[in-house]
C-alpha cells in the first residue's frame, strides 16, 4: 500500500513521499540485489559489512557525545548518521533476504512478544518515570 503523506517534522527534505510498507521495501530491495548480483553474496559477508556499518554509527555517536573530537588526535566523520542508519538497514534486508526471513512479519511477532515481556508500568515505574 502506498500512501502519499507529510513527513514529522523531524524527516527534512523528503516532501512529500511515499509511505510503504515493511514488506514492499523488503520486496523492492529484493529485486535491486537480484538485478545487481548481489545475492550471490555470502550471508557472513553480508553480516561482516552490517557490522562495520553499526561501527560508523558508533563512531558519530563518539563525536556527538564529545568521547572523540575532531583535531584532538581523531579525523571525524564524512558521512551523515542518517546515511549510515539507511545503511545498517539495507544490509539487515539484504541479510534477511539471503535467509527468506520475513522482517515485517517477524517484527510483528516479535513486537507482540515484546509487549507481554516488557510491561510498560512495570519499567516506568523501575525507571522512576512519572505516570501521565
Amino acid at each position: 500500500m502506498v500512501k502519499t503523506s507529510e513527513p514529522s517534522k523531524h524527516i527534512k527534505k523528503m516532501i512529500p513521499y511515499q509511505i510503504m510498507e515493511l514488506r514492499e521495501i523488503q520486496e523492492e530491495f529484493a529485486q535491486f540485489i537480484k538485478r545487481r548480483g548481489w545475492d550471490k553474496f555470502y550471508g557472513t559477508q553480508v553480516f561482516t559489512h552490517l557490522i562495520e556499518e553499526i561501527g560508523e554509527i558508533g563512531k558519530h555517536l563518539l563525536y556527538k557525545e564529545g568521547y572523540k573530537i575532531k583535531g584532538l588526535g581523531h579525523e571525524g566523520v564524512e558521512t551523515s548518521i542518517s546515511q549510515e542508519f539507511a545503511q545498517v538497514f539495507n544490509l539487515l534486508m539484504q541479510l534477511a533476504i539471503l535467509h527468506n526471513v520475513d522482517l515485517e512479519a517477524a517484527w510483528k511477532t516479535e513486537f507482540a512478544r515484546m509487549k507481554q515481556r516488557f510491561p510498560e508500568k512495570e519499567w516506568r515505574q523501575a525507571l522512576g518515570i512519572n505516570e501521565e
